[in-house]
């Protein structure tokens, strides 16, 4: 692997991670269009690193509030946030695992495109509280965007916006939810690679990798923060739809 792949690579993570456009759906189709060999479960893991601390820095604040109150109201929406969000996971496994061959990576960024067009048009100013209900259903929606090409902000915000609870505090959410899903696919990838073989490590690229994933990771909350008040979503459709149709020809 290049610097420059590396710095591809890390842009890619840091960047899609956060907006909704689906991390693991880009990563998928640049792995095929630089036909990407190996398996870099380190690489991988390493990236996701990068993310989580990305979200630990910029929402430290609620995050040592979470720790000091881990029964606190927040504290419980993750929690409950996480079962459908791992439950849906153990049933879709083999589906998800073979998806990322990329067979059904257009589809999955057309739909992430029509769900950001609906949400678009069906949310409101709302000053709606997120509820115990509305962390659930957005679970849910973490739950199905594990598929590449379906994005996980985009799912989760998309859900709580149609549902019609308040923009920050559902982007604020969407956010926090994903620690312990970016923290057990971590363990997964680490645990696949003990028992795999870690295949191919490229120093040097990895570490460039990170500190781009990273910092475009901290640059990506920022934007999406501001995105969600500011900016139209189906504009990300937009561009989902156009990297949809550019997938047909590739994977």
């Amino acid at each position: 692997m290049s610097i420059i792949e590396a710095i591809i690579f890390g842009l890619i993570q840091g960047l899609s991670e956060f907006l909704p456009i689906s991390s693991s759906g880009h990563l998928v189709l640049f792995s095929k269009i630089f036909s990407t060999q190996g398996d870099f479960i380190f690489f991988s893991v390493l990236l996701h690193l990068a993310t989580l601390l990305a979200v630990l820095i910029y929402f430290y604040k609620d995050v040592i509030d979470l720790i000091k109150h881990p029964f606190c109201k927040k504290a419980q929406m993750i929690y409950l946030a996480t079962i459908p969000t791992v439950v849906l996971v153990l049933i879709f496994k083999s589906f998800v695992e073979d998806a990322f061959s990329g067979a059904l990576l257009p589809f999955c960024f057309i739909l992430t495109a029509v769900l950001l067009v609906i949400s678009q048009v069906l949310s409101t100013k709302s000053t709606k509280k997120l509820t115990k209900g509305g962390a659930i259903a957005m679970g849910i929606a973490q739950g199905i965007a594990t598929f590449p090409g379906i994005s996980r902000s985009g799912a989760t915000i998309c859900t709580g916006l149609i549902l019609g609870y308040e923009r920050n505090e559902t982007a604020n959410f969407s956010f926090l939810m994903s620690i312990p899903i970016i923290l057990a696919s971590m363990a997964y990838e680490l645990l696949k690679g003990f028992k795999q073989g870690f295949g191919q490590i490229f120093a040097v690229p990895t570490i460039v990798a990170f500190i781009v994933a990273f910092v475009a990771g901290l640059f990506s909350i920022k934007f999406m923060m501001w995105a969600v008040n500011k900016l139209k979503l189906y504009w990300f459709g937009i561009y989902l739809l156009i990297v949809g149709v550019i997938s047909f020809f590739v994977v």
